[in-house]
Protein backbone atom coordinates (compact mmCIF):
# COMPACT_ATOMS: atom_id res chain seq x y z
CA UNK A 1 0.00 0.00 0.00
CA UNK A 2 1.11 3.54 -0.99
CA UNK A 3 1.89 5.82 2.25
CA UNK A 4 -0.50 8.45 3.47
CA UNK A 5 0.07 11.90 2.11
CA UNK A 6 -0.40 13.20 5.42
CA UNK A 7 1.60 11.19 8.55
CA UNK A 8 -0.65 9.72 11.15
CA UNK A 9 1.17 11.25 13.75
CA UNK A 10 3.24 14.43 13.99
CA UNK A 11 4.35 16.50 17.46
CA UNK A 12 1.79 19.14 16.90
CA UNK A 13 -0.79 16.49 16.70
CA UNK A 14 0.24 14.91 19.88
CA UNK A 15 0.26 17.62 22.31
CA UNK A 16 -2.54 19.32 20.75
CA UNK A 17 -4.77 15.85 21.68
CA UNK A 18 -3.03 15.51 25.08
CA UNK A 19 -3.88 18.89 26.03
CA UNK A 20 -7.31 18.44 25.63
CA UNK A 21 -7.34 15.33 27.51
CA UNK A 22 -5.75 18.03 30.26
CA UNK A 23 -7.79 19.90 30.06
CA UNK A 24 -11.12 17.89 29.97
CA UNK A 25 -10.13 15.53 32.71
CA UNK A 26 -6.54 16.46 34.54
CA UNK A 27 -3.24 15.64 34.07
CA UNK A 28 -4.13 12.03 35.35
CA UNK A 29 -5.33 11.69 32.15
CA UNK A 30 -2.48 11.73 30.13
CA UNK A 31 -0.85 7.89 30.16
CA UNK A 32 0.78 6.86 26.62
CA UNK A 33 -2.17 4.39 26.59
CA UNK A 34 -4.62 6.66 26.79
CA UNK A 35 -3.21 8.77 24.42
CA UNK A 36 -2.64 6.18 21.59
CA UNK A 37 -6.05 5.28 22.12
CA UNK A 38 -7.58 8.62 21.37
CA UNK A 39 -4.36 8.94 17.91
CA UNK A 40 -5.38 5.98 17.05
CA UNK A 41 -2.17 4.78 17.17
CA UNK A 42 0.29 2.37 19.01
CA UNK A 43 1.72 3.00 22.27
CA UNK A 44 5.07 2.91 20.87
CA UNK A 45 5.22 5.12 18.36
CA UNK A 46 4.76 7.64 20.39
CA UNK A 47 7.99 7.24 21.82
CA UNK A 48 9.04 8.33 18.02
CA UNK A 49 8.36 12.16 19.24
CA UNK A 50 8.40 12.33 22.96
CA UNK A 51 10.93 10.04 25.64
CA UNK A 52 8.97 10.10 28.60
CA UNK A 53 5.01 11.66 30.20
CA UNK A 54 7.30 14.13 31.77
CA UNK A 55 8.70 15.76 28.39
CA UNK A 56 5.00 14.93 27.02
CA UNK A 57 3.45 17.17 29.70
CA UNK A 58 6.35 20.15 29.13
CA UNK A 59 5.49 20.57 25.37
CA UNK A 60 1.74 20.78 26.33
CA UNK A 61 2.40 23.80 29.13
CA UNK A 62 5.06 25.13 26.38
CA UNK A 63 2.34 25.70 23.47
CA UNK A 64 -0.12 27.20 26.75
CA UNK A 65 2.60 29.79 26.90
CA UNK A 66 2.79 30.18 23.20
CA UNK A 67 -0.69 31.71 23.45
CA UNK A 68 0.37 34.74 25.45
CA UNK A 69 0.88 37.49 23.62
CA UNK A 70 3.92 38.94 24.03
CA UNK A 71 3.23 41.93 20.97
CA UNK A 72 3.10 44.42 23.25
CA UNK A 73 6.20 44.28 24.58
CA UNK A 74 7.75 43.71 20.61
CA UNK A 75 5.67 47.13 20.41
CA UNK A 76 7.59 49.35 22.38
CA UNK A 77 4.61 50.04 25.02
CA UNK A 78 5.17 51.78 27.75
CA UNK A 79 6.08 49.20 30.71
CA UNK A 80 3.50 49.66 32.50
CA UNK A 81 0.91 49.45 29.90
CA UNK A 82 2.67 46.46 28.89
CA UNK A 83 3.16 44.61 31.86
CA UNK A 84 -0.61 45.04 32.54
CA UNK A 85 -1.47 44.15 29.00
CA UNK A 86 1.03 40.88 29.17
CA UNK A 87 -0.48 40.35 32.54
CA UNK A 88 -4.27 39.76 31.33
CA UNK A 89 -2.98 37.66 28.24
CA UNK A 90 -1.22 35.38 30.26
CA UNK A 91 -4.47 34.93 32.50
CA UNK A 92 -6.61 34.27 30.02
CA UNK A 93 -4.78 32.07 28.44
CA UNK A 94 -4.28 30.34 32.08
CA UNK A 95 -8.24 30.31 32.50
CA UNK A 96 -8.65 28.48 28.86
CA UNK A 97 -6.43 25.67 30.34
CA UNK A 98 -6.21 25.89 34.44
CA UNK A 99 -5.68 21.94 34.64
CA UNK A 100 -1.78 22.85 32.97
CA UNK A 101 -0.86 25.59 36.02
CA UNK A 102 1.24 22.87 37.65
CA UNK A 103 3.38 22.31 34.66
CA UNK A 104 3.49 26.18 33.89
CA UNK A 105 4.54 26.17 37.92
CA UNK A 106 7.62 25.04 37.54
CA UNK A 107 9.18 27.80 35.66
CA UNK A 108 10.55 27.69 32.11
CA UNK A 109 13.71 24.91 32.26
CA UNK A 110 14.23 24.99 28.29
CA UNK A 111 10.70 25.34 26.88
CA UNK A 112 11.41 28.00 24.56
CA UNK A 113 8.03 29.84 24.62
CA UNK A 114 8.27 30.14 28.15
CA UNK A 115 12.03 31.17 27.41
CA UNK A 116 10.73 33.91 25.14
CA UNK A 117 8.05 35.04 27.35
CA UNK A 118 10.56 35.33 29.90
CA UNK A 119 13.32 37.73 27.57
CA UNK A 120 10.29 39.95 26.64
CA UNK A 121 9.31 40.79 30.32
CA UNK A 122 12.73 40.85 31.57
CA UNK A 123 14.11 42.63 28.39
CA UNK A 124 11.36 45.19 28.32
CA UNK A 125 11.78 46.13 31.86
CA UNK A 126 15.56 46.39 31.29
CA UNK A 127 15.37 48.76 28.34
CA UNK A 128 12.42 50.40 30.26
CA UNK A 129 15.33 51.49 32.84
CA UNK A 130 14.53 48.89 35.53
CA UNK A 131 17.77 47.41 37.11
CA UNK A 132 18.49 44.29 35.96
CA UNK A 133 17.69 42.59 39.68
CA UNK A 134 14.91 44.33 39.62
CA UNK A 135 13.66 43.43 36.52
CA UNK A 136 14.04 40.24 37.47
CA UNK A 137 11.86 41.20 40.53
CA UNK A 138 9.21 41.81 38.38
CA UNK A 139 9.13 38.72 36.39
CA UNK A 140 8.89 36.52 39.12
CA UNK A 141 6.35 38.94 40.96
CA UNK A 142 4.04 39.00 38.16
CA UNK A 143 4.49 35.22 37.60
CA UNK A 144 3.70 34.40 41.08
CA UNK A 145 0.79 36.99 40.87
CA UNK A 146 -0.78 35.37 37.58
CA UNK A 147 0.12 31.73 38.43
CA UNK A 148 -1.62 32.27 41.64
CA UNK A 149 -4.58 33.45 40.24
CA UNK A 150 -4.93 30.54 38.39
CA UNK A 151 -5.03 27.38 40.73
CA UNK A 152 -8.38 28.79 41.60
CA UNK A 153 -11.45 30.50 42.89
CA UNK A 154 -11.54 32.34 46.11
CA UNK A 155 -15.34 32.91 45.11
CA UNK A 156 -15.65 29.17 44.33
CA UNK A 157 -14.46 28.30 47.31
CA UNK A 158 -17.88 28.91 49.42
CA UNK A 159 -20.46 26.62 49.53
CA UNK A 160 -23.72 27.96 48.50
CA UNK A 161 -25.61 26.73 51.54
CA UNK A 162 -26.59 29.70 53.63
CA UNK A 163 -26.54 27.48 56.92
CA UNK A 164 -22.44 26.19 56.52
CA UNK A 165 -21.73 30.36 57.73
CA UNK A 166 -23.62 30.83 61.19
CA UNK A 167 -23.65 34.32 62.47
CA UNK A 168 -22.62 33.52 65.61
CA UNK A 169 -19.30 31.44 64.57
CA UNK A 170 -18.76 33.60 61.47
CA UNK A 171 -20.23 37.44 62.26
CA UNK A 172 -19.02 38.70 58.70
CA UNK A 173 -19.59 35.93 56.40
CA UNK A 174 -23.61 36.00 56.46
CA UNK A 175 -23.16 36.56 52.52
CA UNK A 176 -20.47 34.05 51.53
CA UNK A 177 -22.87 31.52 50.48
CA UNK A 178 -23.49 33.71 47.33
CA UNK A 179 -20.31 34.25 46.77
CA UNK A 180 -19.76 31.06 44.82
CA UNK A 181 -23.41 32.51 42.22
CA UNK A 182 -21.06 35.49 41.17
CA UNK A 183 -17.44 33.04 40.70
CA UNK A 184 -16.48 34.90 37.76
CA UNK A 185 -17.30 38.43 38.52
CA UNK A 186 -16.04 38.43 41.97
CA UNK A 187 -12.55 36.34 40.73
CA UNK A 188 -12.51 38.93 37.96
CA UNK A 189 -12.68 41.71 39.91
CA UNK A 190 -10.17 40.61 42.36
CA UNK A 191 -7.75 40.30 40.00
CA UNK A 192 -7.93 43.52 37.99
CA UNK A 193 -7.79 45.09 41.96
CA UNK A 194 -4.62 43.56 42.78
CA UNK A 195 -2.95 43.84 39.57
CA UNK A 196 -3.57 47.71 39.71
CA UNK A 197 -2.15 47.69 43.05
CA UNK A 198 1.24 45.90 41.35
CA UNK A 199 1.59 48.36 38.73
CA UNK A 200 0.88 51.15 41.65
CA UNK A 201 3.20 49.89 43.72
CA UNK A 202 6.17 49.52 41.11
CA UNK A 203 5.56 52.86 39.47
CA UNK A 204 6.13 54.30 42.57
CA UNK A 205 9.53 52.23 43.16
CA UNK A 206 10.28 53.21 39.22
CA UNK A 207 10.03 56.90 40.18
CA UNK A 208 11.72 56.77 43.48
CA UNK A 209 14.61 54.90 40.89
CA UNK A 210 14.95 57.27 38.47
CA UNK A 211 14.75 60.07 40.90
CA UNK A 212 17.76 58.80 42.89
CA UNK A 213 19.58 58.73 39.72
CA UNK A 214 18.85 61.71 38.20
CA UNK A 215 16.98 60.76 35.11
CA UNK A 216 13.39 60.57 33.53
CA UNK A 217 11.31 57.98 32.75
CA UNK A 218 8.00 56.83 31.28
CA UNK A 219 6.38 55.96 34.53
CA UNK A 220 3.74 59.16 34.44
CA UNK A 221 2.41 58.20 30.94
CA UNK A 222 0.52 55.66 31.14
CA UNK A 223 -1.99 56.95 33.89
CA UNK A 224 -4.36 57.97 32.03
CA UNK A 225 -4.28 55.08 30.18
CA UNK A 226 -4.52 52.59 33.45
CA UNK A 227 -7.46 54.57 34.44
CA UNK A 228 -9.52 53.98 31.43
CA UNK A 229 -8.86 50.79 30.89
CA UNK A 230 -9.03 49.74 34.50
CA UNK A 231 -13.27 49.00 34.42
CA UNK A 232 -12.43 46.92 30.92
CA UNK A 233 -10.07 44.44 31.79
CA UNK A 234 -12.06 41.95 31.83
CA UNK A 235 -13.23 42.53 28.58
CA UNK A 236 -9.73 42.83 27.69
CA UNK A 237 -8.61 39.16 28.63
CA UNK A 238 -10.97 37.30 26.37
Amino acid sequence: MPRPRTPLLSTGRIVETALSLVDAEGLAAVSTRRLAAELGVSGPSLYNHFRSRDQLLEAVADSVSAQVDLSMFEAGAPWRDALRDWALSYRSALRRHPNIVPVLARGPGRRPAALRLADAVYGAMVEAGWPPAHATSIGALMRYFIMGSALGSFAGGFVGDESAYDPADYPHLGQAHLLAGRQEEIDERAFETGLRALLDGLERQYGELRGATGTSGDAAAPRAADAAGAAGAAGAAE
